[in-house]
Formats: C-alpha cells, sequence, structure tokens
C-alpha cells in the first residue's frame, strides 16, 4: 500500500512529465510537497538529482548548433571572467563584514560565481569543508535559485529584453544550470540555446578557481572534481552540427532532456523544506542575496546598453 506522501508525490511527478508541467511549476509543486507532506523519497531524489540533470544538459546538446554555441560563447566570456573574479572578491569582504567563516563564505561565493550546487560540491572537498558547511552552502543556493527561476522571466519581458540578452543574463546571474535552463526555456529557444552555452562554458572554471582555491587555502593532495557531463553536451551538439544521420533524433533528444530537466525541478523544490531553509541562518542568506544582486543588476545593466 502507498502512503500519503508518496501517492502524492507520484502525482506531483506524473504531471511534471506531461506538456502541462514547465519548470517554474514543478519547483513550485516540489515547494508544495516540501512544505505540506513532505517528501517520502528524500535520498532518492538527492542522487537522481545529480544524474537526471546531467542528463538532460547532454540530452540538450542535441538541438543546439556549434557555430551558433561559438559565437555566444564568445560573446559570454568576458562577462565571465569578470563575473567570476568581481563576485570572489566581493564576497570576501561582505563574508568578512558579515562574520562568517571562510569555508562558508568561499562556498557560497563560488556557488554564486559559477554555477551554484556543481561548483560548491567541487570546491567543497577542495576547502576539506565540513558537512555542514556544505549544507549551508548549498541551502542557500537552492533557495536563492527558486527565487530566481520565478523572477527572471517577469523581469526580462518587463524590460523588453531580447533572447539573446535574456540568455546571456541568466547564464551569469542565475546560480545553478537547472534554474538557469529552466528560467531560459520558459522565455524562449533561442534563449534556452544562449543560455545553456554560456553556462557551461563558464562551469569549467571550477577547475583554476578549485586549484586556486587549493593554494589559497594551502590544501595539499587534494582532488579536483571535473565536471565531464559538460563533455557530453560539447560531443552532442558537435553531433548534431556535423552528422545529418543524428539530426532527425535532436527533436526527441532535446524534448525528452527537458522532461528531465522538469523532473529535475521538482526533485530540487522538493528538498527544500521549510526545517531546511530555517537551518542555514540569516547571515548566510544576507551574503548570497547581496551578491546575487549586485551581480544580476550590474550584468543586467552591461547587457541592455552593451548587447
Amino acid at each position: 500500500m502507498f502512503t500519503l506522501r508518496q501517492a502524492v508525490f507520484g502525482l506531483f511527478l506524473v504531471f511534471c512529465l506531461t506538456p502541462w508541467a514547465s519548470p517554474p511549476v514543478a519547483l513550485a509543486l516540489g515547494l508544495v510537497l516540501a512544505q505540506t507532506v513532505g517528501n517520502p523519497f528524500t535520498a532518492h531524489t538527492k542522487t537522481l538529482t545529480h544524474k537526471l540533470l546531467q542528463f538532460s544538459v547532454i540530452g540538450l546538446g542535441f538541438g543546439m548548433n556549434a557555430h551558433a554555441a561559438v559565437q555566444a560563447g564568445k560573446q559570454g566570456i568576458l562577462f565571465t571572467v569578470v563575473s567570476i573574479f568581481g563576485t570572489l572578491v566581493l564576497g570576501y569582504f561582505v563574508g568578512k563584514w558579515l562574520g562568517l567563516g571562510r569555508h562558508v563564505v568561499h562556498l557560497i561565493s563560488c556557488g554564486t560565481a559559477i554555477c551554484g550546487g556543481s561548483a560548491i560540491a567541487a570546491i567543497g572537498p577542495v576547502l576539506r569543508a565540513k558537512d555542514e558547511e556544505m549544507s549551508v552552502a548549498l541551502g542557500t543556493v537552492f533557495v536563492l535559485n527558486a527565487l530566481a527561476l520565478f523572477a527572471f522571466p517577469p523581469i526580462g519581458h518587463a524590460l523588453h529584453m531580447s533572447q539573446n540578452q535574456f540568455g546571456l543574463w541568466c547564464a551569469i546571474a542565475i546560480h545553478d544550470t537547472s534554474s538557469v535552463v529552466g528560467a531560459a526555456a520558459a522565455y524562449g529557444n533561442q534563449a534556452l540555446e544562449v543560455a545553456t552555452t554560456v553556462k557551461l562554458a563558464r562551469a569549467l572554471w571550477i577547475i583554476p578557481v578549485a586549484i586556486g582555491t587549493s593554494l589559497m587555502f594551502k590544501q595539499k593532495d587534494v582532488k579536483v572534481k571535473i565536471p565531464y557531463f559538460i563533455f557530453g553536451f560539447i560531443g552532442a551538439m558537435l553531433l548534431n552540427t556535423f552528422v545529418p544521420a543524428v539530426r532527425p533524433l535532436g527533436p526527441l533528444l532535446t524534448h525528452l532532456a527537458k522532461i528531465g530537466l522538469t523532473a529535475t525541478l521538482f526533485f530540487i523544490g522538493a528538498g527544500l523544506s521549510a526545517a531546511v531553509v530555517r537551518s542555514v541562518g540569516a547571515k548566510p542568506y544576507v551574503l548570497g542575496a547581496l551578491l546575487w544582486v549586485v551581480i544580476s543588476i550590474a550584468s543586467l545593466y552591461v547587457i541592455i546598453h552593451a548587447i
């Protein structure tokens, strides 16, 4: 027999797999579940979220053109470099002002600067961060991600941003890949292509930042976790561009990837219970919110006036 929690979870998940669900709706359903009956499969969804996001991102590559992606990547590289280092420096000083521990400050700053939970998961072992420090950083980033997914598309429409502008803004100002792709997909296909390409190029900065972290914090004999799924995305994009036999499969694989992304956001929302949100405390949210607001407004201003 199914319990009430399992039945509600199953119904919500099935709805997220239908054409009527969108990434923001899926996240909202997950949040509703977390605040009411709760997630009955917490351990399973945590593991599945990571894998499903990776496969979904690879699948999106089958709907993209390598030539357009290179152009988008060139356009976003200067924004990427300036915003990453600016965020890390600002995070250091704001964190010091708030009196937060160096590890928590660096994890939240890296999550904001690069790619949310993936960056935190990669940088944490380099820092030899404690479990509670990782939890605080991840909780902060995931809550702000949820807000961004709902807030960005209406702002983009209100400012009459082009598909290219909005995709670039999402890639720079939203932390996690899942929310970047979700917000961009809600705005349009071109925004999705630009956002995914720039965000994944940005995610590769995990490697130099992790190496810099090990030197700055004087950590020895640590392994850097490389986001290999990015190379899967690149491979899928190259196949779709240069192998004609693959192109007919592109629409199907892209459709399945978008469904996978929608389910991923449902799982993320289902993990954000009130207890998780409260456990973080106020100061990490202040740090995360300040960094997020600064990078969002600064990048928005530059993109609107320069792109």
